[in-house]
C-alpha cells in the first residue's frame, strides 16, 4: 500500500539555505526518496534514478502549469512550459541553426575572443582577478550577443535579465523581490533588443526569423526564442567554466591533467555540471498518481526534479564530491534529460573549448585568492564571485 510522502520543514529557498544549496539539497535527498515542502505545497525528488526517470518522462511529469509558473513573468514563454508536439516544433528550429557545421564556423570567433581575453588578462600580472566577472562572463556576455547579432547599447544589462528569468522560476520570496529591481529599465531593453530590425543580418538571432518566414513558427515565438537564447544560454555556461575553475583550484592535479591533455577540456565542462550543476532543480507537474519506494504523489501533484543533487548522489556516482576530468560520468543530468535537455549543448561547449583552450595554453595554475561568493537566486544556483590567482605560463 502507498503511503504519502512525509514532510520536510525546511525552507529550500530561503537566504541561508541557497547560500548552503550543496548541503542543504543533499540532506534532503537522504531524508527520503520523495519529500513534500508543506510551506510551497510541492514534492521534491531527489535521487539520481528518480531524477532522471522523471526528467525523461515528459507525459508524466509534465513542463505545462510548473511550479511558481507565471505566464506573465518577464521570462520567455516558450520551450521550459510546452511539451511535444509544440515543443518539438519550436525546438527543431533552434537545434538546425546551432547545427554541428554552423558551430564549426562560428568557433574562428570564439577562440579570437578567448585568445584575446586571456592575454588582456595577462598583461594585468599576477594580481587576484574573479573568474566570473573577469573570465567566463566577460567571455560569454562577448561571444553570445554577438552571435544572436544584438547591437552594443544595452548588454550590461544581461546579468540583471538573466536573474531575473532565474527568479521566475522559483517563489516570489525576497530573493525574487531583489532580483526584480530596475525592472522596467532591465525589461524595456530585453523586450527590444530582439526585435528583428534590431539584430544584425547574418547572425543566431536572424536564422529565427527567418524560420518564421519559411511558416516553421510564428513571428510571435522566434522573438521569444532569441530571449531564451539570451537568458538560458548565458548564465549556465558562465557558472558551469567559473565552476571549472573553482574545482581547478580545489584539485590541482586535475587541471594539470588538462593541461598535459587538452582533448580533456570537455571531460573538464562535463564533470563541473555534473560536479555542481548551474540549476538547482526543474519544475514539473504530475500528470497521474506516481509511486516512488511506496510514496505516493498523486497526480497535480507540483514536482521539482532536483538536478544538482542527484549529480552527486552517491548511489550512482563514486566519491562524488570529488572533480574528475576521468570520471565517465555519462548520464549526468546538468544538460536535463529527455526532450526538455539542453538544446544550446552543442553552443556551451563551442564556447568552452575556446576559453578552455586559451585557458590551458597561457595559464601554468590556478589558486584561491578567497573564498567564492554564492548567486543568490532560489533555482539558478552557482557562485557569483570566485577570487582566483592565475600564474601564467
Amino acid at each position: 500500500m502507498s503511503k504519502p510522502t512525509p514532510e520536510y520543514n525546511v525552507d529550500l529557498f530561503s537566504r541561508e539555505s541557497v547560500r548552503n544549496a550543496r548541503a542543504v539539497d543533499d540532506a534532503l535527498r537522504e531524508f527520503a526518496p520523495a519529500v513534500k515542502l508543506p510551506g510551497e505545497n510541492i514534492t521534491m525528488i531527489a535521487r539520481y534514478e528518480h531524477v532522471a526517470e522523471g526528467l525523461k518522462d515528459w507525459k508524466t511529469f509534465s513542463s505545462t502549469s510548473r511550479p511558481w509558473h507565471d505566464p506573465n513573468s518577464v521570462r520567455p514563454e516558450l520551450l521550459l512550459t510546452d511539451d511535444p508536439p509544440k515543443h518539438t516544433r519550436v525546438r527543431a528550429v533552434v537545434a538546425n541553426a546551432l547545427s554541428r557545421n554552423a558551430l564549426a564556423r562560428m568557433a574562428e570567433a570564439f577562440q579570437a575572443d578567448a585568445e584575446a581575453l586571456i592575454t588582456r588578462l595577462k598583461a594585468r600580472g599576477d594580481q587576484p582577478i574573479d573568474a566570473v566577472a573577469d573570465i567566463t562572463q566577460a567571455f560569454v556576455h562577448k561571444v553570445l550577443p554577438d552571435l544572436l547579432g544584438l547591437q552594443q547599447e544595452g548588454r550590461q544589462h544581461m546579468s540583471a535579465f538573466g536573474n531575473m528569468v532565474w527568479a521566475t522560476m522559483g517563489p516570489m520570496n525576497e530573493l525574487f523581490q531583489e532580483a526584480m529591481q530596475n525592472l522596467d529599465e532591465v525589461i524595456a531593453w530585453a523586450g527590444q533588443c530582439c526585435n528583428r530590425e534590431n539584430l544584425s543580418a547574418d547572425s543566431l538571432g536572424m536564422e529565427m526569423y527567418k524560420a518564421a518566414d519559411r511558416g516553421e513558427i510564428t513571428q510571435d515565438e522566434a522573438k521569444l526564442l532569441c530571449g531564451i537564447l539570451l537568458s538560458a544560454a548565458a548564465d549556465t555556461t558562465v557558472i558551469t567554466m567559473a565552476n571549472a575553475i573553482r574545482a581547478f583550484c580545489e584539485f590541482p592535479d586535475q587541471y594539470q591533467l588538462v593541461r598535459a591533455n587538452p582533448t580533456l577540456a570537455r571531460a573538464a565542462f562535463e564533470e563541473s555540471l555534473r560536479w555542481d550543476s548551474p540549476s538547482r532543480m526543474a519544475g514539473r507537474i504530475a500528470m497521474r498518481d506516481v509511486e516512488i519506494e511506496g510514496y505516493l504523489i498523486p497526480k497535480g501533484e507540483r514536482c521539482g526534479l532536483m538536478f544538482a543533487a542527484a549529480n552527486r548522489d552517491p548511489r550512482k556516482w563514486p566519491d562524488p564530491e570529488r572533480f574528475d576530468v576521468n570520471r565517465d560520468n555519462r548520464g549526468h543530468l546538468g544538460w536535463g534529460y529527455g526532450v526538455h535537455s539542453c538544446v544550446g549543448r552543442m553552443l556551451a561547449l563551442a564556447e568552452a573549448d575556446a576559453l578552455f583552450g586559451a585557458i590551458i595554453k597561457h595559464i601554468e595554475r590556478f589558486e584561491a585568492a578567497g573564498p567564492p561568493e554564492p548567486w543568490m537566486t532560489t533555482i539558478g544556483h552557482g557562485p557569483i564571485k570566485v577570487p582566483v590567482r592565475a600564474h601564467y605560463a
